[in-house]
């Protein structure tokens, strides 16, 4: 099998890329039929938004591009024959787009992208051709830059817009502009002024997809609440859900009611206990455990199964494979799938539920209590408190301290930073990047804790409403005028849609760490420098000193 390329996550091998086989533990011939996949996705693309301008029923270009993107986020699905199924459903699809635009009097003439027209069935076929369609095939270097910055926002977007179908919500601009972007990326037409205008625009759409999703959980599940959240253990059998899909842990918890099954959070499913419909279960029990990329010995001493809803699989040790499922978009060769519902039903634990009856109770690694609950809705509901907390000068400075953790040694500078920040100081935060530093006993100021968790990674927007909100009361004509600073840590895709987002609203002076995308070319990065202030993560102290004389 060909050599790989792949930099889309904060991982990549040597800061440049990996080559051999993913750090994440995908093989170079899966990276490579994922590439092939994104190929095919632009091809649907290039049809389908021909298809939807003229009037054409799009909606199966919309679903299978959407979780195209999302199965191939890192850490999703590591399943070589997933990709090959999908890879041979998608060239069928991308058929029916070019019909579906044609039967609306759509014309394709000259040439077109090899990606609308290129087809083959067999595997050695797909594999020699998934071999040379990887990022580097675009040779301009800032070309391939900004291409592949608008290609993993868009898998982010995808993921949010992912989650929000599941529960009924659905925005048509977004699967619209996800289509554009991606056809744009075949367009070598384009300059690059017009892909960082269409990266700005993706920031837009970021927006749009996140407060999507914030009203599918919110009107699904009731806002967030201040919650207490044990990280013991109880005396039954648990069953360990993991990822982000709050319909999955919804679907889990009616199935096991009464089971005499617990169930567990792990990772960034904690904020669930925060949403009001998930607290009547009884037997709820706690979040186990810590950030993804500890999982390979926590779920050994869990006992009990896991179930996978989205990506941050790590490949799975032989002591608990066989007690390890996936389900959605998520994947791994060897690991029970269990299958998507039907449209109005549930998806079916069972087999869950009963492996998980013949298992020991989760073996306790900690105790004690961590709190969260702090989304946009509770803290804008403390707006008076905070707003004369800092009027007072009881608190200096927020830091938005959100994003992803992962397995570097140098992310313990997040350890740090927090432990190092000034006691007037407040931390606002979203994914597991709160992993870092949720369990450190930082106190609060006046009553309010100095940790503000607001959720999942996609709750990054709860963070943006209220400093919009905190703008308006502080009568600011600038959101940059707030004493509000940005040291992000970032893992994978869904990052860069967060990091788009922030831009568009204007939001400038980031700081990104552990180190700076392996995507960004040096001009690529010295436009977002001197345009956004981007910048990387120094020495805890300086950076601290830095912040605060912000």
């Amino acid at each position: 099998m060909s050599q790989m390329f792949c930099y889309q996550c904060q991982e990549a091998a040597k800061g440049t890329g990996c080559t051999i086989q993913g750090v994440c533990g995908k093989t170079s011939d899966v990276a490579n039929l994922q590439d092939l996949l994104m190929f095919v996705l632009k091809g649907i693309s290039y049809y389908s938004v021909k298809a939807r301008a003229a009037g054409a029923d799009v909606k199966a270009a919309d679903k299978f591009v959407m979780d195209g993107l999302f199965a191939t986020i890192t850490n999703a699905n590591f399943d070589r024959v997933v990709f090959i199924d999908r890879v041979r459903e998608g060239l069928a699809l991308r058929a029916e787009m070019k019909k579906a635009a044609e039967a609306q009097g759509v014309l394709f003439a000259g040439p077109l992208p090899e990606a609308a027209e290129w087809f083959a069935d067999s595997e050695e076929e797909l594999d020699a051709k998934a071999a040379e369609v990887g990022v580097l095939a675009t040779e301009n270097e800032d070309v391939r830059s900004l291409r592949e910055l608008l290609t993993y926002g868009l898998k982010g977007m995808a993921a949010y817009a992912e989650h929000a179908f599941q529960l009924g919500y659905a925005d048509d601009s977004v699967n619209a502009f996800i289509q554009k972007g991606l056809a744009a990326t075949l367009d070598d037409t384009l300059s690059a002024d017009d892909l960082v205008a269409l990266n700005m625009e993706a920031g837009k759409v970021g927006v749009t997809v996140m407060a999507l999703l914030d009203t599918a959980n919110t009107s699904t599940y009731g806002h967030p609440e201040i919650t207490k959240v044990n990280i013991g253990v109880g005396k039954n059998p648990g069953i360990l859900i993991s990822g982000h899909d709050l319909r999955d842990m919804e679907d889990l918890l009616k199935q096991t009611e009464g089971t005499g099954v617990d169930v567990y959070t792990h990772s960034e499913m904690l904020p669930a206990h925060y949403y009001p419909a998930f607290k009547k279960y009884s037997h709820f029990v706690g979040n186990y455990g810590n950030a993804w990329w500890k999982q390979d010995k926590e779920f050994e001493s869990f006992n009990g199964p896991i179930l996978m809803t989205t990506n941050c699989i790590v490949p799975p040790k032989a002591s608990y494979v066989g007690r390890m499922y996936t389900t959605g978009q998520s994947g791994y060769p060897g690991v029970q799938h269990i299958a998507d519902r039907e449209d109005g039903g549930a998806k079916d634990f069972s087999a869950i539920i009963e492996q998980a009856k013949q298992c020991q109770p989760p073996v306790e690694i900690e105790t004690g209590e961590i709190v969260g609950g702090f989304a946009h809705e509770t803290v804008l509901s403390l707006a008076d408190t905070v707003v004369g907390a800092v009027k007072s000068g009881a608190i200096k400075r927020f830091f938005v301290m959100a994003g992803c953790d992962g397995r570097m040694k140098s992310r313990d500078y997040y350890t740090d930073f927090a432990s190092a920040l000034p006691n007037d100081t407040v931390i606002l935060t979203a994914g597991c990047a709160k992993y870092k530093y949720n369990k450190l006993v930082l106190g609060d100021i006046g009553g309010i804790p100095r940790v503000l968790d607001a959720g999942q990674c996609n709750d990054s927007y709860s963070l943006a409403v209220i400093a919009l909100k905190l703008k308006e009361v502080f009568e600011l004509n600038d959101i940059n005028e707030l004493p509000i600073s940005y040291n992000i840590a970032w893992y994978e895709q869904k990052a860069v849609i967060v990091l788009l987002a922030l831009l568009y609203l204007g939001v400038k002076n980031i700081h990104l760490g552990p180190t700076l995308p392996a995507f960004l070319s040096p001009n690529v990065a010295k436009v977002l420098v001197e345009t956004f202030g981007i910048a990387g993560i120094g020495n805890v102290q300086d950076d601290v000193n830095l912040f605060m004389a912000g």
